[in-house]
C-alpha cells in the first residue's frame, strides 16, 4: 500500500499530461468543442454512476451547485474548451501546457488581493522565472506553421484564466462541494454548454474513426474518471499536496509525450524556457 500511495501522484501526473496530448489524436476526426461536449457528457453520466455505485451523495445545496455552476464552466468551458479549441488551430500541445502551467504562479499572484493571502519573496521570484520561461517558449514558435499563432496563444490565455479563476473559486466558494457529484455536475454543466454552442455554430462533425473512438475512450475513461478517482484517493490518504507539488512536472511530460508520439521537438531555447517555467512553479507551490 505504501508503494501505491507513493507511486499514485505520479501516475496521476502522467494522466494529467496526456491531455494535452489525446486531444491531437482527436482533431483530424472531429470538431474540437463538439468533441469535448461529448466527452463531458458522456463523463457525466459514467460519473453519476459510478457515484450512485459507492454510495456517495448524490446532491448538492442551492449554494454548492451555484458554485459547481461557476467553477464547470471557468474549468471546463473556458481551460478544457481554449486549450483544445488551440491545439485544434495548430498551437504545439506539448509545449500549450507550459502556458496553462503557470495557474498555480497566477493563482498566488491574485490571491494577494482576492484571498488576502501574502505574496513572499520566493513567490515573486517565481512568478518573474515562470513567466521568463514561457516567454522563451512561445516567442521562437511564434506565427511559424508548425508553432503558435496569435489566435492560438490568446486561446491558450483564455484557458489559463478559466484555470486560475476555477482555482479561485474553488478556494473561496467551492471547499463544501462533495468532490464526486461536484464534478459530476461541472462535467454535466460545461458539456451541455458547449453542446448547445456546438450545434448553434454548425460546428458538429464528427468521424467514427477508430482514433477518434480511442479518444475519446481514453479522455472518458482516463484523463476525466480515472484522474478524478485517482485525486479522491490521494486526498482520502492526506497525499494531495505531493500532486500539488508534482504539476510543475506536467510541461516536461507533456513535451516528452507529444515528442514520442507526434515528433514535437524542442530547441534548447524551449528546454531552457521548460525548465526555467517549472523551477518558477516549484517556487510558488513550495511555499502554500
Amino acid at each position: 500500500m505504501k508503494r501505491a500511495t507513493a507511486a499514485a501522484p505520479w501516475i496521476f501526473i502522467v494522466i494529467w499530461s496526456s491531455g494535452f496530448v489525446v486531444a491531437k489524436y482527436a482533431f483530424p476526426s472531429a470538431d474540437a468543442l463538439y468533441f469535448l461536449a461529448i466527452r463531458l457528457i458522456l463523463a457525466t453520466v459514467i460519473l453519476f454512476l459510478l457515484t450512485f455505485a459507492l454510495g456517495q451523495p448524490l446532491k448538492l445545496s442551492r449554494t454548492d451547485f451555484y458554485s459547481s455552476l461557476a467553477i464547470g464552466i471557468a474549468l471546463h468551458g473556458f481551460y478544457l474548451a481554449g486549450v483544445w479549441h488551440a491545439i485544434a488551430l495548430g498551437a504545439p500541445a506539448g509545449l500549450s501546457s507550459v502556458i496553462t502551467s503557470i495557474q498555480p504562479v497566477l493563482v498566488s499572484l491574485l490571491a494577494v488581493r482576492i484571498l488576502m493571502e501574502p505574496l513572499t519573496t520566493r513567490q515573486v521570484v517565481g512568478l518573474v522565472l515562470g513567466l521568463a520561461g514561457v516567454f522563451l517558449v512561445v516567442l521562437p514558435k511564434l506565427s511559424k506553421a508548425d508553432g503558435f499563432t496569435a489566435e492560438s496563444v490568446g486561446f491558450l490565455v483564455i484557458g489559463l484564466l478559466g484555470s486560475t479563476v476555477a482555482t479561485l473559486l474553488q478556494k473561496k466558494i467551492g471547499h463544501s462541494i462533495p468532490l464526486m457529484i461536484g464534478t459530476t455536475y461541472q462535467f454535466g454543466i460545461a458539456g451541455i454548454l458547449l453542446l448547445i454552442y456546438t450545434l448553434a455554430t454548425g460546428k458538429t462533425h464528427f468521424e467514427l474513426t477508430s482514433t477518434a473512438v480511442f479518444s475519446m475512450l481514453w479522455a472518458v475513461l482516463v484523463t476525466s474518471i480515472a484522474a478524478v478517482l485517482l485525486l479522491l484517493w490521494l486526498l482520502n490518504r492526506g497525499s494531495a499536496a505531493k500532486v500539488s507539488s508534482l504539476m510543475y512536472l506536467v510541461p516536461p511530460m507533456a513535451v516528452l509525450q507529444a515528442l514520442v508520439l507526434f515528433g514535437e521537438k524542442v530547441n534548447a531555447q524551449a528546454i531552457i524556457g521548460i525548465v526555467m517555467t517549472a523551477l518558477g512553479v516549484a517556487l510558488v507551490l513550495r511555499c502554500e
